[in-house]
């Protein structure tokens, strides 16, 4: 078997940029409408929160606490939907019918308030319970997930919707199903999984353009900004007491 180390590298990098550029060809609409719900939601004292169960936790990662991203994102975050503590664990929670009510209550998701949940296939209780509720209780909710995989699967939701029936804004990250897209010979399954590398660009989209709308609406913006940088120590804790709710 012939192959050069630089290619299948290039092959990966082209993959993930094929994604990014479909994303940004296609669901920049969807991105600025998601935008201004957020702005919309800080600009009227309202909570934005976001969700993800598995790796699509990691969303929720990449919107709050990071140096550069607003201060004001509510994480739903707890340590069933990761995987920290056992591999599989937030798989099975995942499809659990009422443990997402329970968080909605938790959080107390109010109206006005824009819930974004990332889930790849859509498919599971969690996501789709989570958004439900939450459009029960007069918030708005952003979908980030993969059309294609939606299409291709069924719901294990009770309602039989994917989350992209529920939410008001579906950005899709442009991923195939399964969400690994390169056959690699002599590999059995496909490689390559493109919904971190999609939603990262994603959420950074949304959240330098909800910054700008905020500013254009006569508000300021907070920012955190890196704990590693020189005397910067006290800006995010001041961020941190204005607005992290502790529950």
């Amino acid at each position: 078997m012939q192959w050069s180390y630089e290619v299948e590298c290039s092959k990966v990098f082209n993959h993930g940029k094929s994604v990014i550029n479909q994303i940004q060809d296609t669901q920049q609409a969807s991105i600025i409408a998601a935008a201004k719900l957020v702005a919309d939601s800080f600009m009227n004292q309202k909570s934005f929160f976001v969700s993800g169960s598995g790796h699509s936790h990691t969303v929720a990662e990449e919107f709050y606490g990071r140096a550069g991203g607003l201060a004001f994102v509510k994480p739903i975050l707890t340590g069933e939907l990761t995987l920290t503590e056992h591999p599989t664990k937030s798989s099975y929670i995942e499809r659990l019918s009422g443990y997402a009510s329970i968080l909605a209550d938790l959080y107390r998701i109010a109206e006005g308030d824009v819930v974004l949940i990332a889930s790849n296939s859509g498919r599971n209780a969690y996501p789709v319970e989570l958004a439900l509720k939450a459009k029960e209780r007069g918030a708005s909710v952003v979908a980030i997930t993969s059309r294609a995989h939606s299409d291709a699967t069924t719901s294990r939701d009770p309602s039989g919707k994917h989350l992209l029936d529920v939410a008001d804004v579906v950005i899709d990250n442009c991923g195939v199903p399964g969400d690994a897209c390169m056959e690699i010979e002599g590999v059995r399954t496909a490689m390559c999984p493109t919904s971190s590398m999609a939603n990262a660009f994603i959420v950074q989209a949304i959240s330098v353009l909800s910054a700008q709308l905020i500013v254009e609406a006569g508000g300021e913006p907070p920012v955190f900004v890196s704990l590693n940088s020189q005397g910067t120590e006290h800006v995010n804790d001041e961020l941190f007491s204005m607005y992290t709710r502790l529950y």
